[in-house]
């Protein structure tokens, strides 16, 4: 790795004093008074703190990565407080722990109202009945501002109180005048909740962030942490380093060995200072200025690998590749070069590898990606030619499969988001991604087109086998060998996104993808799912992942090593990779049900999906995993009981909780659970379980029923608790017990 100077004398014109302009404590004294705590309705998000003028209030996040979830600044001749969830505007919020004292005292902060007795603040809430009649019994003049004219008449009030994702344009024009003319805002929104309704868009077209970035206050993607059992304390005011202006100034500082810092203290200001790199708007100029300038002057190279990889340790490292990334996603196609480390991670292209321009057609009625057979080389403009009918329809076209983003990992060992999407036009898209990747077109759901034809330029073709289409012959002389460094293996109900490296020598990929076309057939018909898909389930690998060593979604990811095991059949029927187990685990998770899943159990009904592959697919149940049987089971078991049989110790071992779910699958078969898991996929809504108590009641019962025997005492023996009047319900069924259990 190409590592950043050490001696940042460049650093002095970056490294800036303390702003005179920060609010000074008493805000902050003002808003915290009497407030000790305040609550967390739903799962709130972080605020991105910035501007000169603008100040955390309260913070939430891990214990030594702490971000703020109140904000407040002063603007011109007006004052903001903004939440991190629009529940803070809500009844049931604002009767918890000091929540409702804080509204009161940032209602009377933004208006400028210095005497707690002043009842003058008028004050108009938008939309949230809860917090007018709140404010109204605090003595607060509040008055409803609900009609489609209530823009024009915020000049009758000193306060406004709303949700920030709901503006329209013509309100944001409004409510940024009335705070700049002096007016009042408390605001709530949510950043990772409106990205979740508003696919393909950023944070950028935030309604909120486009009414306060210029205040230095934004809402971010992410979630936050409670920090008490009620939500967020509030007994301490937030650290500096939660403002991303001053976290950015105490790195220079300690990268120039003016003002060391600890480990901890390095972390959380890379952290907010990353954050704020991602978050802010591209014409920002409170605190991008200084970042481009900081990106300017160290313009060495930032490679992470597997072997050299960037730590914690690097902190201006880990800030210096931030802004690289976040710097290629603003710029044109054409503006977009190669970033050095795309020929580490995913990969290079040969320079003399042909570009083609293929016929892509596409079937709407399936969401999600749809693979191309294409790549797009690091830096390389791609041109995806459209029908007028696509243009409006949200379809995108994406460079990458690698989707883990790995912002929050302490070690990178590739750089942290490589992938990138855009929305398709009329006519011509023009698209670049600094890394490269392979092409996939993205379906929303819900799609109403028919077929598509699209054509795309300037591509490289790569391995590519699609299950039925794709002559053997074909694949084995040329397709295999295509250039690219990944390649993808396709059936209908499963697609392989692995290294080009294991495919070479790959001579049956139809063996392969019928044989996984039956792992997600068994996953359907455990499930009581129908076996044909709305869209084929992915394998995704990686140099690194977000957690674990798997993990379930679209698409499952997984590590390198297991790539080589996944396109090679025998291996995983003969189960001689323990990645096997993993690959068929995160599939049963992408096949699992909240509603007959209690805590404790959502790495234990998994695995039953795990076995019953093992079990159908490769024909070596008992071989899957030794330890569940035998001796071992028998030790495992009495060891469980002899200890008292604790619920609490059951839900924390996997595999011994496991072992309850093998005695009832052999002795009734899988028959027992295929017909209950259908029993559940077709409950009426309002008798679907509401809560853990009711699961492990309705499991017990709908359980029982389906096998005719009463399973109360063997839910009793186990430890599992369940209710007087689920076991009374199933009384008329005889007893059933294991064979030898209790072990003797």
């Amino acid at each position: 790795m190409v590592r950043s100077g050490r001696t940042l004398s460049t650093l002095l014109a970056v490294c800036w004093a303390a702003y005179a302009g920060l609010a000074d404590n008493r805000d902050l004294a003002f808003l915290l008074d009497g407030v000790s705590e305040i609550a967390a309705p739903g799962v709130p998000g972080p605020l991105c703190v910035f501007g000169d003028q603008a100040f955390p209030v309260v913070a939430g996040g891990d214990k030594n990565l702490r971000e703020p979830v109140v904000a407040a600044a002063r603007t011109g001749r007006g004052r903001v407080v903004a939440f991190g969830h629009d529940g803070y505007l809500g009844p049931g919020t604002l009767a918890s722990a000091d929540t409702g004292r804080l509204m009161v005292n940032a209602v009377r902060w933004v208006a400028a109202s210095d005497r707690r007795d002043d009842p003058g603040p008028r004050v108009a809430v938008h939309k949230h009945r809860g917090l007018l009649d709140f404010l109204r019994d605090q003595g607060i003049k509040a008055e409803p501002l609900n009609k489609s004219d209530w823009p024009r008449r915020l000049k009758e009030f000193d306060v406004l109180c709303c949700s920030s994702h709901s503006l329209s344009d013509t309100d944001m024009a409004a409510v940024r005048d009335f705070v700049h003319g002096g007016g009042g805002l408390v605001a709530g929104g949510l950043g990772w909740g409106w990205l979740q309704l508003h696919p393909g868009q950023s944070l950028e077209q935030h309604p909120g962030n486009r009414l306060l970035a210029s205040t230095g206050i934004v809402w971010a993607d992410g979630h936050l942490k409670r920090t008490t059992d009620e939500g967020y304390s509030a007994a301490e005011p937030p650290s500096d380093l939660c403002h991303a202006a001053r976290a950015l100034d105490t790195l220079v500082a300690h990268a120039e060995g003016k003002t060391p810092r600890s480990a901890e203290e390095t972390a959380q200001a890379v952290w907010i200072v990353t954050r704020a790199a991602r978050t802010l708007p591209p014409n920002d100029k409170l605190l991008r200025p200084k970042l481009r300038r900081l990106r300017t002057q160290h313009a060495d190279d930032i490679i992470p690998t597997s072997k050299d990889p960037v730590t914690m340790k690097e902190p201006l490292d880990r800030l210096l590749l931030t802004l690289h990334i976040e710097q290629a996603k603003s710029l044109s196609p054409e503006r977009v070069k190669a970033h050095p480390a795309a020929e580490s991670f995913p990969g290079a292209v040969p320079a003399d590898a042909q570009e083609v321009v293929r016929g892509i057609e596409i079937d709407p009625g399936v969401p999600g990606w749809h693979s191309t057979g294409l790549y797009a080389r690091p830096g390389q403009v791609i041109v995806v030619e459209t029908p007028a009918a696509v243009a409006g329809r949200q379809l995108r076209v994406r460079i990458g499969a690698h989707q883990d983003r790995l912002w929050g990992k302490d070690t990178w060992k590739r750089c942290p988001d490589i992938c990138r999407s855009w929305v398709l036009g009329k006519g011509s898209t023009r698209v670049a991604n600094a890394f490269g990747g392979p092409i996939y077109i993205v379906v929303p759901k819900g799609c109403q087109l028919g077929a598509i034809s699209l054509k795309i330029r300037n591509a490289v073709e790569a391995p590519h086998y699609v299950l039925g289409v794709t002559d053997l012959k074909a694949w084995r002389e040329n397709i295999r060998h295509r250039p690219t460094p990944w390649a993808e293996l396709e059936s209908r109900k499963m697609i392989l996104t692995v290294p080009s490296t294991v495919v070479r020598d790959l001579d049956d990929p139809e063996a392969l993808m019928r044989f996984w076309d039956d792992v997600a057939d068994a996953c359907a018909e455990l499930a009581a799912r129908p076996l044909e898909r709305k869209r084929p389930e992915r394998y995704v690998a990686d140099q690194q992942i977000s957690a674990g060593y798997m993990h379930a979604g679209y698409p499952i990811m997984t590590h390198l090593d297991a790539a080589e095991v996944m396109v090679d059949v025998e291996r995983m029927k003969a189960n001689s990779h323990g990645g096997v187990w993993g690959l068929f685990h995160e599939l049963g998770h992408n096949h699992q049900s909240r509603d007959w899943t209690f805590g404790g159990t959502g790495e234990v009904t998994v695995n039953l999906f795990t076995l019953y592959v093992f079990d159908k697919v490769c024909g070596r149940y008992e071989a899957s995993r030794p330890k569940l049987f035998g001796e071992s089971r028998t030790k495992t078991i009495r060891e469980h009981l002899d200890s008292g049989a604790a619920f609490e110790k059951w839900k924390q071992k996997p595999f011994l909780a496991l072992l309850m779910y093998m005695q009832v699958r052999e002795a009734f078969g899988w028959d027992a659970f295929e017909q209950v898991f259908a029993e559940y996929r077709d409950l009426p809504k309002g008798q679907r379980p509401k809560d853990d108590a009711e699961k492990r009641d309705q499991w017990l019962v709908r359980l029982s029923r389906t096998v005719g025997r009463n399973l109360g005492p063997f839910f009793e023996t186990w430890g599992v608790p369940t209710s007087q009047q689920a076991r009374a319900s199933i009384a008329d069924l005889p007893v059933w017990m294991p064979d030898n259990f209790p072990p003797k």
